[in-house]
């Protein structure tokens, strides 16, 4: 039996220094940078899907109508959202009238200046539909020179104020301003008043 002595190879290696220290670092990094772009490329299609579709979007977008073709007195007829909405040009006659129809001979009491946009008064932007069942009231009708609903009675006047019921409050108007005297853009632009 022969026997061996082996040298002490307890005592460590010495550390890597030079291209191999180097070598390893750039290996963490593109490891690294590797997975985030893994992980963004897998959560992409995640954020993406609860994105609203073209449809959506478009179905809610404002909407721009030209008003340099409606004539005195006629009524324009527009969607946006999905709802009708009246775009009309009053007369000199409607203008003068409906300034000085007094708040209490209204149902639902609201002066003319709250009805237009103000330096365009002769401009009525409404909802389309009758505020007691969402019947479409018919223009140029009634006992106001405004709007009948052939359904259950009701009558607005030229702006949509409540004439006569059983509608209970105005025709309400959508948000909208005026991009230029001749162009509004329903959809955006102020609030909604009623």
């Amino acid at each position: 039996m022969e026997f061996r002595i082996l040298a002490n190879t307890s005592a460590a290696a010495p550390a890597a220094s030079g291209p191999e220290g180097s070598r390893r670092d750039f290996m963490f990094l593109a490891t690294g940078a590797g997975l985030a772009v893994g992980a963004a490329a897998a959560a992409w299609p995640l954020v993406s899907s609860m994105a609203p579709d073209a449809e959506t979007i478009a179905a809610g977008a404002p909407i721009e109508v030209d008003l340099t073709p409606i004539q005195d007195g006629q009524i324009v007829n527009v969607f946006w959202r999905g709802k009708l909405i009246f775009v009309r040009k009053l007369t000199d006659k409607e203008l003068t009238d409906m300034k000085a129809v007094p708040l209490s001979a209204m149902i639902d009491p609201a002066a003319f200046t709250t009805r237009v946009k103000n330096g365009h008064d002769q401009w009525l932007v409404v909802y389309g539909n009758c505020t007691h069942l969402g019947c479409v009231p018919i223009g140029h009708q009634g006992n106001f020179e405004g709007w009948a609903c052939p359904c259950h009675g009701s009558q607005f006047d030229a702006v949509g104020r409540v004439r006569h019921g059983p509608a209970p409050i105005n025709l309400p108007i959508p948000p909208y301003a005026f991009q230029t005297d001749t162009k509004i853009r329903i959809g955006e632009g102020g609030k909604e008043a009623a």
